[in-house]
């Protein structure tokens, strides 16, 4: 099967207005990817060699996000929607390049994976000409039946076309299919409208197809794998899956979350052995984690890179372009963007260091940040191998921290400081006697005339 061609006609015209939402329904995220890119990724998966993207609603919206998920993918526009067939059929131009197999899919089924879909494939190489995908729901009412007799599937049911027996029947339409290339545009191009809807149903096929004498058989995918979305609640449920899913896998791969249910994975998270996470923590996407890290509770990490042996939180925030070298910290309550921390450096805690380097080894005390930002343009502050930084400073970019430098507490650092120096960038204190009990008198006198006179 391998040497099979395939294209994948995935149809995304649906409004979606149960979503109640001005964008497409399949555009709708889990796991922070659109739902009809992971119907495109379990495609791929399954051997897809060409996808055709049937859109309608939002088209421009359409095309403009599947360039970033899929593209290579031809878009196919269903100016009217006439039914699954017609929608389809929008894909003729592509069908009819000879593809071995066309697996048509739905895009509002995210939770589809590729051993379904190559299953199915796998009964067109063995010489089916139609593999329909079905399930078996806790509760099989509303879903069309998969009629079968001698191993053959001879018809999909609408409920309220079956006969009493006929809603017995547990296996139901997943509505994905399989369907020779070579029997693919024939069969479509046979399906009616005769109808009450006045629509062309891709489900017609099956019946066309044994009437021509062809091989028409069920293959089975789990309840999950088939779960559509309509509304936001089920996407909602969708997501809980996909979450369960990733979660176990990541936990059979080494990695150990002292909380599964409170940790939160995006569609590309890359997360090493040997790595502890503890609870409530958000993994959106672009994150990548070595081996043997330590992720406290409460942290949010997005577009960040995170070395070996790194120590990160509780209650961080690691912006995208964050860099985490080995052994690296960044402590309680800091932030990091576009930066790097190289080995050995510690971010301990209430410090925000965006678009810099901090050199191997140093040390950044509480409180510091990095202004970078005068309102219209970015700055680099550039920290040396082994610097102390002492708490509460702010070092305003462009600047740079030698090797070894050391800074003060409390300092306003605004020109650059040479290797092994000491700099100190604040006002020189000064204490008068007895003016903090004078200050006090003061301030309570005035806080209880200002009561009294509220009361008069």
């Amino acid at each position: 099967m391998s040497q099979r061609s395939c294209l994948s006609v995935i149809l995304a015209a649906g409004e979606g207005t149960r979503m109640k939402s001005a964008m497409p329904k399949v555009l709708h995220a889990i796991a922070g990817l659109p739902m009809v890119a992971h119907v495109v990724k379990a495609a791929e998966a399954a051997g897809a060699t060409g996808l055709a993207l049937v859109i309608g609603h939002g088209a421009d919206e359409m095309r403009k996000a599947a360039q970033k998920f899929a593209p290579k993918a031809d878009t196919f526009v269903q100016e009217k929607r006439l039914g699954t067939a017609h929608a389809v059929l929008a894909a003729r131009e592509a069908i009819s390049k000879g593809y071995d197999d066309i697996l048509v899919m739905f895009g509002d089924t995210p939770l589809i994976d590729a051993q379904a879909l190559a299953a199915a494939r796998q009964k067109l190489a063995e010489g089916a000409a139609v593999a329909v995908i079905g399930f078996r729901p806790p509760n099989p009412a509303g879903y069309g039946r998969l009629i079968e007799k001698g191993g053959r599937l001879v018809a999909i049911r609408e409920e309220k076309d079956c006969s009493d027996e006929e809603k017995k029947i547990g296996f139901c339409n997943a509505g994905m299919m399989a369907v020779a290339g070579k029997h693919a545009l024939r069969l479509l191009d046979k399906v009616g409208n005769k109808n009450a809807k006045g629509e062309f149903y891709l489900t017609d096929i099956v019946e066309i197809a044994s009437a021509e004498g062809l091989d028409v058989v069920a293959t089975e995918a789990s309840f999950e794998n088939a779960l559509g979305i309509n509304n936001r609640a089920e996407l909602a449920e969708a997501e809980a899956i996909w979450q369960a899913r990733r979660r176990r896998e990541a936990m059979l791969s080494g990695v150990t979350l002292i909380a599964p249910e409170t940790v939160y994975f995006s569609h590309d998270t890359e997360i090493g052995a040997d790595t502890i996470v503890e609870p409530n923590v958000w993994f959106g996407p672009g994150v990548r984690i070595a081996s043997g890290a330590k992720i406290h509770a409460f942290s949010h990490i997005e577009g960040a890179t995170i070395a070996s042996n790194c120590d990160v939180g509780p209650f961080a925030r690691l912006r995208p372009g964050a860099d985490l070298r080995h052994k690296a910290k960044v402590g309680n309550f800091c932030e990091v963007k576009q930066a790097t921390i190289e080995e050995g450096a510690k971010v301990n805690h209430l410090t925000y260091i965006g678009d810099a380097r901090v050199g191997a080894a140093a040390n950044i005390g509480a409180g510091t940040i990095t202004c970078n930002y005068d309102g219209y343009s970015k700055f680099f502050t550039d920290i040396g191998e082994g610097a102390f930084v002492g708490s509460n400073s702010a070092l305003v970019a462009p600047v740079s921290i030698g090797k070894g430098g050391y800074i003060g507490s409390g300092s306003v650092i605004t020109e650059s400081v040479p290797d092994d120096a000491l700099a100190f960038g604040r006002a020189r204190q000064k204490t008068i006697p007895g003016k903090g009990k004078e200050l006090r008198e003061r301030f309570a006198s005035a806080a209880a005339a200002r009561k009294k006179a509220a009361a008069e």
